[in-house]
């Protein structure tokens, strides 16, 4: 098992180095426990390719274990006032809050992602989740709805949808699973968290958080484990009655199809490739280009609203590479400890493959590699680091500008008009989001409305709050986080009808 030595880079906290060294075990109706199996699975340091620690794999056993714990808590986590639940969440964000310095260090070490990054974008958005949450908690209300008949009362009333299993992606592990597990257990369902085999340890964190802040037992369940077994086991079982699902479009198809089979609730957050549009009357082309590379290179372009496609008015085109291209040059590649590092590793050796093979196809059909190109070498050669690359020169119908890499990066488009953009903005099966800067308000709001997507920003990009739904049109997915959107998909409406006259 490797622990990081303080030598190394920026010290890793005693917290850390404590819970890596320890047993990592299930959570499962309130007790840890290791797997009925035995059997567990390594999550490696990305920046390293060493192994960070070994977790639990949880097998048939273990997921019948949890749903019925998730379904015996269901009572008891309904009979609690929505006030009292409410608290409870509060104190559950306070103490994330209060331990965010290390489990920062451990999502750096397990996503490779830096820890700055992390501190000030991926907790605050999950502490914000789980605190927007909780207002709702008193807040979930029927209506009373007037008929035709004047002796019948009818009512309805807004119970919570079941046992939910939450499987989260690995690019944000804490975020991703606070923006599940909030808007269920507010609306008083519970919970099996079930988080990417690569990324597992901040969720057993969120686990046994759970439990100091007085949650009760099985309300919140935590199964490690890969997703062909543990997430299959999850999705097929018949006491599970949501699955709300973030990660690829291939994996989110294969659960709507096989949780067909019992009509199972389903909500999927997928894939994007972005559109972001610089047009030429934009009030800043510069500050407005050097915010489209930090849109494809954060976190290592690993972010499905990564704006992969910039699109630019040919009159300022060069001028808008030129100053990507100097962005880029100027992230510093390197473990997510080191203060320094603005661009971590890629989650896997697959995953650098993966991104390699869009390049170098690229580079066998005439496409221009602006910038980058290659894994990188050297210091971070063990690692899975791979330089920020820029292309241009590509047509509408290459991979690169179709499909979606995951990775950093970007290809750049030239546009002569507004109507010849926005039909080939919208020629993707994605629908995820797009940015749009121009100063010109009237043909803001115009390509708005022609966009095919699930949220679009105007003269800015990658913003995001608890109070605003997110979540994408066409094969981006369908249901919404964050948001009322969010809250109601853990709902189902119960409609009753009185004889008042009997």
């Amino acid at each position: 098992m490797f622990v990081p030595q303080i030598d190394e880079w920026q010290p890793a906290s005693k917290q850390t180095t404590d819970f890596l060294s320890g047993q990592h075990k299930l959570v499962i109706g309130g007790t840890e426990q290791a797997s009925a199996s035995g059997q567990t699975i390594e999550t490696f340091d990305p920046a390293l390719g060493k192994v960070l620690a070994a977790v639990p794999h949880a097998g048939q056993s273990d997921v019948d274990a949890a749903v019925a714990a998730a379904q015996s808590a269901l009572a008891v986590w309904q009979k609690i006032a929505p006030s009292e639940r409410a608290r409870l969440m509060m104190r559950f964000a306070d103490l994330i809050e209060r331990d965010a310095p290390w489990i920062a260090e451990v999502e750096s070490l397990d996503s490779g992602k830096p820890k700055a990054h992390i501190a000030a974008v991926d907790i605050p958005l999950g502490l914000g989740a789980i605190r927007y949450n909780a207002g709702w908690c008193t807040k979930i209300a029927g209506e009373t709805i007037p008929v035709t008949s004047p002796d019948m009362l009818v009512y309805t009333k807004r119970e919570p949808i079941g046992v939910v299993a939450a499987i989260v992606p690995w690019n944000f592990p804490l975020c991703q699973a606070c923006f599940k597990i909030a808007p269920a257990l507010a609306a008083g369902c519970t919970v099996i968290l079930k988080p990417a085999e690569q990324t597992p340890l901040s969720a057993l964190i969120l686990g046994k958080l759970a439990l100091e802040a007085g949650i009760p037992p099985g309300v919140l369940n935590v199964l490690t484990g890969e997703g062909a077994t543990t997430g299959q086991a999850l999705v097929v079982h018949p006491g599970v009655a949501k699955i709300s699902f973030t990660g690829s479009e291939e994996v989110g198809k294969h659960i709507a199809r096989t949780a067909a089979n019992t009509l199972k609730h389903v909500s999927l957050e997928l894939g994007g490739k972005n559109p972001n549009i610089i047009f030429s009357d934009c009030d800043d082309v510069d500050a407005a280009a050097a915010t489209a590379a930090g849109a494809i290179f954060f976190y290592t372009g690993q972010v499905c609203s990564a704006g992969s496609r910039l699109m630019v008015d040919a009159k300022v085109f060069d001028r808008v590479v030129d100053r990507v291209v100097s962005e880029a040059q100027q992230l510093k590649m390197g473990h997510g400890l080191k203060a320094e590092t603005t661009l971590g590793p890629l989650i896997s050796e697959d995953q650098l493959k993966r991104v390699d093979g869009f390049v170098e196809e690229s580079r066998g059909s005439g496409i221009e590699i602006v910038s980058g190109g290659k894994r990188a070498v050297g210091d971070l050669a063990s690692g899975s680091f791979y330089e920020p690359t820029v292309l241009t020169g590509a047509e509408d119908t290459d991979r690169v500008v179709k499909d979606e890499i995951f990775g950093p990066v970007l290809t750049v488009q030239r546009f002569e008009t507004i109507d010849d953009l926005m039909p080939r903005a919208n020629a993707t099966n994605f629908g995820l989001a797009a940015g749009i800067w121009t100063r010109d308000i009237a043909k803001a709001h115009a390509a708005a409305a022609a966009m095919q997507a699930g949220t679009v920003w105007i003269n800015t990009y990658n913003q995001f709050d608890a109070a605003v739904g997110w979540g994408g049109f066409k094969q981006s997915g369908y249901g919404k986080d964050n948001g009322r959107e969010g809250l109601d998909k853990y709902l189902q409406t119960k409609t009753v009808w009185v004889n008042h006259a009997r």
